[in-house]
C-alpha cells in the first residue's frame, strides 16, 4: 500500500450466530459504503464479514496494478473464512461487490442466498470501451471518480477521487466472462436496484433477473442513485436484506419467484 487506510474504510467484522453474511463493496469504494448494511445485519444476530478488497481504501495508486483476479481472490478468501465458522452463508454486494457476489454464487452452490444492490452484470458496449481506450492512448491513466452517486443531501461516499481506466476495462472483461455463468446461480436472489443510476445502467439488473437459475425477488428503489446503501432507501435495503437472510437461512425454502 502506498497510503494508510482512509478513515472509515477499514474492514469490519462482527461475531454472531451460526449463520453468516459476507458483505462486499464496489469498485473504487471501500467498506464505508456498506458499513450501515453490515451493522444492520450484525444487529440482527448474524456473523458478519465486510472485507477491504485489494487496491481499495487507501490511494488510487494502489488500485492501478490490481485486476479482477485480486478482488475475486479477496472475496473468495473472505467467503471461505466465514463459511468455515458458519453453518450457512448469505453474500451481499453493491455494484462490483454485486458482481463478485454473483461470481461466488456461481462457484459455490452451497451459498444460501445472495442480495445484490445495483450490481454490474452487463458491461458497456464496444463503442464505450473504445472511447476509454482512446483516452488511455493519449497518455491519460486516471479520470474523475465515479463515487458518491447519491441522491440524499449530505451523504458522501469515501471512494477514490479518480478511476484508473485500464483497471476499469479489465473489470468489464471480467463481467463479460461472468455473464454466461449466471445460470449456475441456483440459490435465491434478492435484487435491489435504483430506477435512476448514473454509474451502472439498470439494464444490468434486468439481465441478472432473467439469467439466474434460481428464484428472484426484485425491489425497485425509487429514492436512491447508485450508492443506494448510503442513500434515502438505505433503511429499506437494510430491512430487506435482514429479512431475506432470515428467510433463506431458516430452511423455509427461499423467496417466491
Amino acid at each position: 500500500m502506498t497510503a494508510p487506510i482512509i478513515p472509515g474504510a477499514e474492514p469490519w467484522s462482527s461475531p454472531g450466530g451460526s449463520h453468516g453474511v459476507l458483505v462486499l463493496h464496489g469498485f473504487t469504494g471501500n467498506p464505508q459504503s456498506m458499513r450501515p448494511l453490515a451493522e444492520a445485519v450484525a444487529a440482527a444476530g448474524f456473523t458478519v464479514e465486510l472485507p477491504l478488497l485489494p487496491g481499495h481504501g487507501t490511494a488510487v495508486e494502489d488500485l492501478v496494478p490490481t485486476r479482477w483476479e485480486d478482488w475475486s481472490e479477496g472475496a473468495e478468501a473472505a467467503y471461505q473464512a466465514l463459511a468455515a465458522r458458519c453453518d450457512k452463508v448469505v453474500v451481499s454486494g453493491l455494484s462490483m461487490g454485486g458482481t463478485l457476489t454473483c461470481w461466488l454464487a456461481a462457484r459455490h452452490p452451497e451459498i444460501a442466498g445472495i442480495a445484490v444492490v445495483n450490481p454490474l452484470i452487463q458491461a458497456p458496449d464496444a463503442e464505450f470501451r473504445a472511447g476509454i481506450q482512446s483516452i488511455i492512448d493519449t497518455g491519460v491513466e486516471v479520470i474523475d471518480g465515479i463515487g458518491s452517486d447519491i441522491k440524499k443531501e449530505g451523504s458522501v461516499e469515501a471512494a477514490y477521487p479518480g478511476t484508473p481506466l485500464a483497471v476499469l476495462l479489465a473489470l468489464f472483461e471480467a463481467v463479460d466472462a461472468l455473464e454466461p455463468t449466471l445460470g449456475a446461480i441456483r440459490c435465491p436472489t434478492l435484487l435491489l436496484n435504483s430506477r435512476e443510476d448514473h454509474v451502472v445502467d439498470p439494464v444490468s439488473s434486468d439481465v441478472l433477473e432473467r439469467s439466474v437459475g434460481g428464484p428472484v425477488e426484485r425491489i425497485h428503489l425509487d429514492n436512491s442513485y447508485h450508492v443506494a446503501t448510503l442513500d434515502l432507501d438505505a433503511p429499506l435495503i437494510e430491512q430487506s436484506v435482514v429479512d431475506f437472510a432470515f428467510e433463506v437461512m431458516s430452511g423455509s425454502g427461499g423467496v417466491a419467484s
